[in-house]
C-alpha cells in the first residue's frame, strides 16, 4: 500500500483537530440531554425550570446523531486521506477550514433554536411538527458545510490518482471517498425538503407542504445516514484494528467491494422506514424492502474479512483449534478491545435490522421504543464505541502525545462500562417495545394505565443503563482532554494496516467512478421516481399550489 506519510502535517492536524473538539462538545451536551430523558421516562423525575421533554429528545437526537458523528467523521476522513494520500494542498485544507465554519455555525444556530424550544421538533423534524426558520437554514449551513469538508478529501483523491495513473488508491482513502460520495447523493433528499418545502413554509412564504413527499425526501437520507456513520467504523475495522493487532488486511478487493456495495444499496431504500405509511404503493415498499436486504451481503463479507483477519493472527501465534485464535487477541490494547466490543454488539444490531426492515414483523415493533433500542445498538454501540477506539490513537498522533498505560487501562474500564450500560438501556428498550411502548413518549399520559404499568421495570431499567452511560461518557472526556492537552509528549502511531501477501491483485474496476455513480443514479431513478409522481399527482391540492396529505 502506498503511504506517503507517516504523520498527519501539523496544519491538517489542526484541521482534524478542530473538528473533534465538536464532537466531544456535543458528546457532553447531547449525553447530559439523553440522562435526562431516561429518569423521566422512569417516572422518578421531574424537568427543572419548565423544560419540556421533547425539547431534551430533540438535543439528544440532533446533537448526538447528526453534530458529533458529521464532525467526527469528517475529522477521521481528512486524517486518514492526509496520511495515506499525502499532505492537502492549501486550497484542500482551505475548503476544508470553510466547510468546519459553515457547520459550526449551522450546529450553534439550530441549537440556539432547540434551547429556546423554537425547535422542538425532534430527530427527524417531521413536519407537520415546525421549528423556528433559523433552524431549518442551520441545518442547510451544516450540510453544506459538510460538502466542502467532502470536497477537500475528494480533491485529496483526485490529485493522487493523476499522480500515481494505473494504482489502485490508498485503500482507506478509497473508503473515505466512498463514504463522501454516499453522503453527498444522501443529503440531496434532507437538502431539498429544507430548502424548497421546510424553509419557505416556516418564513410564511406558503401555507402549506406535501408532509408525504417531505418524509420521503427525509427517509432518502435517513437510511444512508446509518451507513455513512457506518462506514468510518468499518474503515477503521478493515485497516486499522489489523494494523493494531500486527495482522495483515484479509482482502483489499474484499474491502472495497463492500464499501462499493454499501454505496449501490444504501440509498434506494427509505420505504422501509415508511412501511406503515399510507400513500405509498406497497409494490415499490416491497422493492425497496428487497433492496434493504441486499445489504446483507456486505455486512456479512465484512464479518467474514474481519474474523478471517483475527484467526490468520491468532493461528500465526500458534493457537489451535475451532476457537483457540481468540485468547490470543491483545485483549489489553484498548485501541482494539473497545472497537471489538462495538464489533460484537452489531450482530444483535443487524438481527434487529433485519426485523425493522420486514414488512410483516415492522407492525409489531412499528413506532415503539424497540426502534430506539435498535438505534441505539448500531449507532451508540457499534459505531460509538469504534469512534472511541480511533480517539485513542488519533488525538495523541495529531497533538504529539502519547495513550500512556494508565488511560489505556481507563479506556478499557470506559468501553466495558459502556457496552454494561447500553445491555441495560438497549435490551429494557428492545423487551418494552414488544410491549408495545411508544417511541418518543415520556409515558407520563399514560398514568396509572394498566398497559404502562407493564411498562415500568423496563423504564427503570433504562434509567439504570442511562446513568452508567453517562459516567461512561464524563470518562471518555477525561480521556480526550488528557490526550488532547495533558499526555506526556512522544510519538503515537496512525495504524495503517498492510493486505496480505497472499491476497489477489486489487482490479482497477473499482476506480472506475462513471460505472459506480452511474449505477446508483439508475438504482435512485428506478426505486423513487414513479413513487414519487404518484405521491404528487394523487395528493389534494392546498393553498399557495402546496400540497398536504
Amino acid at each position: 500500500m502506498n503511504t506517503l506519510n507517516t504523520k498527519i502535517d501539523p496544519r491538517d492536524g489542526k484541521l482534524v483537530m478542530a473538528h473533534f473538539y465538536v464532537a466531544f462538545i456535543a458528546l457532553a451536551v447531547g449525553g447530559l440531554a439523553g440522562l435526562l430523558q431516561t429518569l423521566v421516562r422512569s417516572g422518578k423525575f421531574v424537568l427543572p425550570a419548565g423544560i419540556g421533554y421533547y425539547q431534551i429528545l430533540t438535543v439528544h437526537g440532533v446533537v448526538l446523531g447528526l453534530v458529533l458523528t458529521t464532525f467526527f467523521i469528517m475529522g477521521f476522513q481528512i486524517a486518514a486521506t492526509s496520511r495515506t494520500s499525502g499532505t492537502l494542498s492549501n486550497l484542500q485544507r482551505k475548503l476544508g477550514w470553510i466547510g468546519f465554519w459553515l457547520m459550526t455555525a449551522g450546529t450553534l444556530m439550530a441549537a440556539t433554536m432547540i434551547l429556546l424550544n423554537k425547535a422542538s421538533v425532534l430527530y427527524t423534524f417531521y413536519a407537520p411538527l415546525q421549528a423556528h426558520f433559523i433552524y431549518y437554514l442551520g441545518l442547510t449551513l451544516v450540510v453544506v458545510g459538510s460538502w466542502l469538508d467532502g470536497a477537500a478529501v475528494l480533491g485529496k483523491y483526485i490529485s493522487w490518482r493523476k499522480q500515481n495513473p494505473g494504482q489502485p488508491s490508498p485503500l482507506i482513502t478509497f473508503m473515505a471517498v466512498v463514504n463522501t460520495m454516499l453522503w453527498i447523493v444522501a443529503t440531496i433528499g434532507v437538502a431539498s425538503t429544507v430548502l424548497f418545502q421546510l424553509l419557505p413554509w416556516s418564513l410564511g412564504i406558503v401555507d402549506r407542504v406535501d408532509v408525504l413527499v417531505s418524509r420521503t425526501l427525509f427517509w432518502y437520507f435517513g437510511h444512508p445516514l446509518v451507513y455513512f456513520w457506518l462506514l468510518p467504523a468499518y474503515m477503521a475495522w478493515y485497516v486499522v484494528i489489523p494494523k493494531v493487532i500486527g495482522a495483515k488486511i484479509f482482502s483489499d478487493s474484499l474491502a472495497r467491494l463492500s464499501f462499493i456495495l454499501f454505496l449501490l444499496f444504501s440509498i434506494p431504500v427509505g420505504f422501509h422506514h415508511q412501511l406503515m405509511e399510507p400513500g405509498i404503493d406497497p409494490a415499490w415498499k416491497f422493492l425497496q424492502v428487497i433492496l434493504t436486504f441486499l445489504v446483507v451481503i456486505p455486512s456479512l463479507m465484512t464479518a467474514f474479512s474481519l474474523f478471517a483477519t483475527f484467526e490468520s493472527y491468532g493461528r500465526s501465534k500458534g493457537a489451535t483449534g475451532l476457537f483457540g485464535w481468540f485468547k490470543k487477541l491483545p485483549w489489553g490494547d484498548a485501541r482494539f478491545t473497545v472497537p471489538f466490543i462495538g464489533m460484537l454488539s452489531f450482530i444483535p444490531a443487524g438481527a434487529g435490522g433485519l426485523v425493522n426492515a420486514s414488512h410483516q414483523l415492522n407492525q409489531v415493533i412499528h413506532n415503539t421504543i424497540w426502534v430506539t433500542g435498535h438505534f441505539h445498538l448500531t449507532l451508540a454501540t457499534a459505531v460509538v464505541l469504534t469512534f472511541f477506539g480511533i480517539t485513542y490513537w488519533l488525538v495523541p498522533h495529531v497533538t504529539g502525545r502519547v495513550l500512556t498505560k494508565a488511560m489505556n487501562k481507563l479506556a478499557i474500564y470506559q468501553g466495558v462500562l459502556w457496552a454494561i450500560g447500553m445491555t441495560f438501556m438497549s435490551g429494557a428498550m428492545h423487551a418494552a417495545g414488544l410491549l408495545g411502548a411508544p417511541r418518543r413518549s415520556s409515558f407520563s399520559e399514560y398514568g396509572g394505565a394498566a398497559q404502562a404499568s407493564e411498562w415500568i421495570p423496563y423504564q427503570i431499567a433504562q434509567a439504570v443503563g442511562g446513568t452508567i452511560l453517562f459516567i461512561a461518557i464524563i470518562l471518555m472526556l477525561y480521556i480526550f482532554v488528557n490526550l488532547a492537552f495533558f499526555a506526556p509528549k512522544g510519538e503515537e502511531e496512525f495504524p495503517i494496516g498492510e493486505v496480505s501477501d497472499k491476497a489477489e491483485k486489487t482490479p482497477m474496476v473499482y476506480e472506475n467512478w462513471k460505472l459506480w455513480l452511474g449505477i446508483t443514479a439508475l438504482l435512485i431513478l428506478f426505486a423513487y421516481t414513479i413513487p414519487f409522481i404518484d405521491m404528487i399527482q394523487n395528493a389534494p391540492i392546498g393553498s399557495k399550489g402546496y400540497k398536504l396529505w
